[in-house]
């Protein structure tokens, strides 16, 4: 994969220890540090900090679902289209950066209504809120059923807590997440620079690679034993409704690559700009291959039997040694990935919501009160969520795919076509028609086979 240039040749490599904040509204921190003490001594985010960051934003709960997308296309289908969703959101995040650089934007919001107006940064803020609620609340939803189990299908399945200690009120689901909210999500979403996250970071992409290795280590095992079978290479297509069903997985993969409204975040605290173009390469790059290691070693583990979420196919005897403490290994080491991946899509929620309903005020950083207050309504509101919306997998599902392909391909292909400052050229404006059109036409696809498939399921259920 390569990107072009993210500005002009002559644009020379920028410190940010000393650039002011244009957009009251877009960095959480600003740039000058002379109003606020407690900022003086940074100097702003290293590329690795910033490298971590932006591959947590990346690798969140899609990572689970994205073996059974292999299941649908088959694994070589699924490993070029990983590849190419690679390639389409490094363009898509060049095309924001160019534009961003050109218009001296300092947040996604602010780029939109560059090109748009106040209505297209309304928009994309709208998004954004509505694409990480859902996010989030997926994420404590997980946590509370891989610790304390869940009876959401009708059968109960024991969380790991459970099936240790037993059950108890201090296993039960709603203690787990307020437990973990209090402990955990609080204290980490209180900071107000993201890169005050690169160390919780580092250690989430950490336990995805946990999760990889054991995934690794029990397919060997299994093929040595002769317990693997031949996966499927390409997929079963015997109809058109077959065919139609292939687009499913199309949200998956966008909600998987989706890290724009983290873009300008981490942008603005890099302290040399001109390393952004590196940190997304290098990020995509990484994230890519554990999405293709983990994909091709979890539908080669469990095939055709592979689940929507492969983390339940890890509920079982998986037919090897240490079967159960692996099993546990890996639902422990996820659940501590998701809880450090919260804080980092929280920020950004905080900052769009803020920028929505607050436009004319201060920066966040410098109003204490403000910070406090929308920090913990928020976690409030998708604390209740996942009490009491015990499974929002198909509300999600329409949601926040939607929003998400907008956030990640839509309005990136629109900036490029506005065109304001003249400065894409004829194939980017052909890529981004490219990236419209199949954004679209492959999601709305998807949502009418999902909605087909859930009202055929209803019927079957009533009869």
């Amino acid at each position: 994969m390569t990107i072009g240039s993210f500005a002009p040749k002559s644009e020379k490599k920028r410190s940010r220890k000393n650039k002011a904040v244009i957009d009251e509204n877009a960095p959480l921190l600003p740039k000058s540090h002379e109003s606020d003490a407690e900022f003086d001594d940074f100097n702003g985010a290293s590329f690795s900090g910033a490298v971590f960051n932006l591959s947590t934003t990346i690798i969140g709960a899609g990572i689970m679902a994205l073996p059974a997308t292999f299941k649908q296309l088959g694994m070589v289908p699924g490993l070029v289209a990983i590849i190419f969703m690679a390639f389409l959101t490094e363009k898509s995040i060049e095309f924001l950066i160019r534009f961003t650089r050109a218009g001296k934007s300092t947040s996604y919001g602010s780029l939109m209504g560059d090109s748009f107006g106040k209505y297209g940064k309304a928009l994309v803020q709208v998004c954004v809120i509505v694409s990480n609620t859902g996010v989030l609340i997926v994420y404590m939803i997980i946590i509370g059923d891989v610790l304390s189990g869940t009876s959401a299908s009708g059968e109960h399945h024991s969380g790991i807590f459970e099936g240790w200690f037993g059950v108890h009120w201090w296993t039960g689901r709603t203690f787990i997440v307020l437990f973990t909210t209090l402990a955990i999500f609080a204290p980490l979403a209180s900071f107000k620079r993201i890169d005050s996250l690169r160390f919780t970071s580092a250690l989430s992409v950490a336990l995805a690679v946990v999760f990889l290795v054991i995934a690794v280590g029990i397919s060997i095992i299994k093929i040595i034993s002769g317990g693997v079978a031949m996966p499927k290479l390409f997929p079963d297509v015997t109809d058109v409704p077959s065919f139609f069903n292939l687009f499913t997985v199309v949200p998956v993969f966008v909600t998987a690559y989706i890290c724009h409204f983290n873009v300008h975040t981490i942008d603005n605290e890099l302290e040399d700009s001109s390393q952004l173009r590196g940190v997304v390469r290098t990020s995509l790059g990484l994230c890519s291959s554990v999405y293709m290691m983990i994909s091709f070693f979890g539908f080669l583990l469990f095939g055709d039997g592979t689940l929507d979420d492969v983390l339940a196919n890890f509920d079982t005897d998986l037919g090897i040694p240490f079967s159960f403490v692996l099993n546990d290994a890996v639902r422990l080491s996820y659940t501590a990935h998701l809880m450090l991946v919260f804080p980092v899509v929280f920020f950004p929620l905080r900052l769009n919501i803020d920028g929505l309903l607050f436009s004319k005020s201060k920066p966040l950083v410098l109003d204490n009160f403000r910070f406090a207050s929308l920090t913990i309504s928020l976690i409030g509101v998708i604390f209740l969520g996942a009490n009491f919306i015990p499974s929002i997998w198909d509300a999600f599902q329409f949601t926040g795919a939607t929003a998400a392909v907008c956030i990640g391909f839509i309005f990136p292909a629109a900036i490029i076509l506005r065109d304001r400052y003249n400065i894409a050229t004829k194939g980017d404006k052909i890529l981004a028609v490219i990236m419209i059109v199949l954004a679209v036409f492959a999601n709305a696809v998807a949502l009418y086979s999902d909605a087909y498939a859930l009202i055929k399921q209803n019927k079957t259920s009533r009869e």
